[in-house]
């Protein structure tokens, strides 16, 4: 992975967060998204 990046787990349904684990699991209801993080 970058540096500045972090990846999340998200419902594609509600669009709350879940775990990456989840998310890799249940791929026709889940995505793993990849975001930037903001500089300090």
């Amino acid at each position: 992975m970058a540096k500045g990046t972090t990846k999340i787990g998200r419902s594609a349904k509600t669009g709350r967060f879940t775990t990456i684990k989840k998310a890799q699991q249940q791929k026709s209801t889940h995505v793993v998204e990849t975001i930037k993080k903001k500089p300090k």
